[in-house]
């Protein structure tokens, strides 16, 4: 569903700040593979996110989804196939429109712009319905503005919206790192829901070694540009936060120093 081949990218080439963030990484997904991606800071993590969605282009490599060659595609272009969430709760929606008519343009994503706007009963009735599904009481709000919603509940829109047109690719970017332990996992438990009920194809990057563990049917780590690590089945299911560093160490010859990926 997803291929990554030989992807480089390096940031202020031939100046004195020059960074080469990826170094010819590579990495392929299955249809309804749920990938976490963790690893230390700059270890390109958000980066391969971007390079996916098109924010900007890759100096070199491939990337294709579905069997289609996106690498030189346009990030809008790209926004039909790909659903995205932020780290940022006041990303992804539209602060000043209400709960509804933020759902309708998420629905509307791709489709030919028609001159006629308006919501139908049915698709409030849907809205209503996939809302319930949260357990936050948000269909009860449908002409509430979304800047009214506390840090959780717009993530938890945000995913709703990003998945109510099942793309080919979910990019969960670091989404619970804004919010407080308690709000971050019942947003984690929102995204394991939705990604298993529509068998979405997922990259969830994380800063937690916790729930790059505890979520997902593969873990894949990076460390200077490449992946280092690539973890899945009955081998992920027994992995703890020692042994991952152990992994982490074996592989990369350097101790895993990110005091807030170990503690969570």
């Amino acid at each position: 569903m997803l291929k990554l081949d030989s992807v480089f990218k390096t940031f202020n080439a031939g100046t004195i700040n020059e960074n080469r963030v990826l170094n010819g990484l590579s990495l392929h997904l299955k249809e309804g593979d749920f990938v976490t991606v963790i690893g230390g800071n700059g270890a390109g993590k958000s980066t391969v996110l971007n390079s996916v969605a098109g924010v900007f282009p890759i100096d070199y490599g491939i990337i294709t989804i579905d069997g289609k060659n996106i690498t030189r595609l346009s990030e809008y272009k790209r926004a039909a196939l790909i659903g995205r969430v932020f780290q940022d709760p006041m990303t992804g929606t539209a602060a000043s429109m209400n709960i509804e008519d933020n759902l309708a343009l998420a629905y509307r994503r791709g489709k030919r712009r028609m001159l006629k706007w308006g919501i139908s009963s049915k698709e409030r009735k849907e809205y209503r319905s996939l809302l319930s599904t949260l357990g936050l009481g948000l269909e009860s709000r449908l002409t509430d503005k979304v800047g009214l919603l506390s840090g959780g509940q717009r993530q938890a829109l945000t995913l709703l919206m990003a998945t109510l047109v099942s793309p080919k690719i979910l990019l969960l970017d670091e989404h619970t790192a804004a919010l407080d332990p308690k709000t971050a996992a019942k947003v984690l438990e929102i995204s394991d829901k939705l990604v298993k009920q529509n068998n979405l194809t997922t990259m969830m990057v994380t800063h937690n070694m916790r729930d790059a563990i505890n979520y997902g049917n593969r873990l894949v780590m990076m460390n200077h540009g490449r992946i280092i690590l690539d973890i899945e089945g009955e081998e992920k299911k027994k992995l703890t936060v020692e042994t991952l560093m152990d992994k982490f160490s074996e592989a990369s010859g350097e101790e895993f120093t990110s005091d807030s990926a170990i503690l969570g």
